[in-house]
């Protein structure tokens, strides 16, 4: 039990502390720096979108007034859209805007695959629908491929959590934060193994079809251009804004798709798990080991109770994790205020994404249609992110 305990506490710290302090070190100490100059080349833009008439107007009209000079084309993919977003599309006159209608709902992979395959400039930028650019962002952006080693560049997501539950705000505010320095400490070091999907931009000769269902595309598009031994990097001067999921319902099912979408990631793209993929260590570190966390945290609580006899060391642990599991799980279903809920809140955080983990394995296990249909379980635009490893 001992053997248990220890290993179990050793797998979490690792992975919540032990590996983003590696980063931070490499980052600090051997730093892989790149060069970002003025570099001005043509841009393709391509946006999947599935039923999204209610903002879609606002978007071409957002894209169409971006600042940088060498937009060549937006190329817009409705995927199996019967909310009149292709009447929409179809009524656009400006000489720059190519829609691509397919007529059944395939998924984003598809709907990404056809957008890239139409592309004609040297980059090919990739956005959501919701975000907005902010101005001097595209030109930031390109500017880091300048450096001929880079192949990939993400944005920095900057969120709104305006009127949020406490757990989601804390989802929004201090775990977006960790996450991003984690990513932050990955790029100034090599590679981040994945970015935010609503905003980066590769060379197109890099790019690499999206196996069919995939749905995480910003994490198979730059560990695929890593693999052909170029870098991913972040250039957190280039941002857009988006909004945060408002309640911890809609967070916890956000998660759940994309936490799926990391074991999905692995089955079709069996190399990332394997020495061809320069970020293995990385990826298991960062991502392969938050979805075994669950079940560590399930052992540390079963091998601390069966230590506890004579020992005020593993009794006082076991009796600190049923307070904080309860604290927690009381916390979503009532509200509090003050100091408790200061305690509560990140408590509640913490569970729904372990939760979330346990979760999405299921549905990747069990899910009967193929996958990418969990992603339109929230029909509401404005209710999640589309993206699915920006959180």
């Amino acid at each position: 039990m001992k053997i248990l305990f220890w290993l179990s506490m050793t797998g979490i710290l690792y992975t919540y502390a032990g590996y983003p302090a590696i980063m931070w070190l490499l980052a600090c100490f051997r730093p892989h720096r790149w060069t970002a100059g003025p570099f001005s080349p043509s841009v393709s833009i391509v946006l999947a979108v599935h039923d999204g008439a209610a903002l879609i107007e606002r978007k071409i009209d957002h894209l169409l007034q971006l600042d940088y000079p060498r937009i060549e084309e937006i190329i817009i993919v409705s995927d199996g859209s019967t909310d009149g977003t292709d009447e929409i599309l179809a009524r656009q006159t400006n000489s720059r805007l190519t829609s691509i209608i397919l007529e059944e709902h395939c998924g984003k992979a598809v709907a990404v695959n056809a957008g890239m395959a139409k592309a004609k400039a040297d980059i090919i930028l990739f956005v959501d629908i919701r975000p907005e650019i902010a101005p001097g962002a595209i030109e930031l952006l390109v500017s880091n491929f300048a450096d001929p080693t880079v192949g990939c560049v993400a944005g920095e997501l900057i969120l709104r959590n305006d009127n949020h539950d406490p757990a989601c705000s804390v989802v929004g505010s201090v775990y977006w934060s960790y996450e991003k320095w984690i990513r932050t400490n990955e790029s100034i070091s090599g590679s981040p193994v994945g970015v935010y999907g609503g905003f980066y931009a590769i060379r197109r000769e890099l790019a690499v079809p999206q196996p069919v269902g995939m749905i995480l595309d910003d994490m198979f598009e730059p560990l695929s251009i890593i693999r052909k031994g170029y870098r991913s990097v972040i250039d957190s001067r280039a941002c857009v804004y988006d909004i945060w999921p408002r309640k911890i319902e809609d967070e916890f099912h956000r998660k759940v798709r994309t936490l799926a979408g990391n074991f999905q990631l692995f089955y079709l793209a069996p190399w990332t798990l394997t020495p061809q993929n320069p970020a293995l260590f990385r990826l298991v570190s960062h991502k392969g080991m938050r979805l075994v966390v669950p079940y560590l945290l399930v052992f540390l609580l079963l091998s601390s109770l069966a230590l506890t006899d004579g020992s005020f060391f593993y009794a006082a642990l076991a009796v600190f994790q049923i307070v904080g599991w309860a604290l927690a799980l009381v916390a979503l279903r009532f509200k509090f205020s003050g100091l408790l809920r200061q305690l509560a809140a990140p408590a509640s955080a913490f569970v729904v994404l372990q939760a979330a983990a346990v979760v999405g394995l299921y549905q990747f296990l069990f899910t009967p249609d193929p996958l990418w249909k969990i992603w339109a379980l929230k029909k509401n635009p404005v209710a999640f992110t589309d993206s699915g490893n920006s959180k």
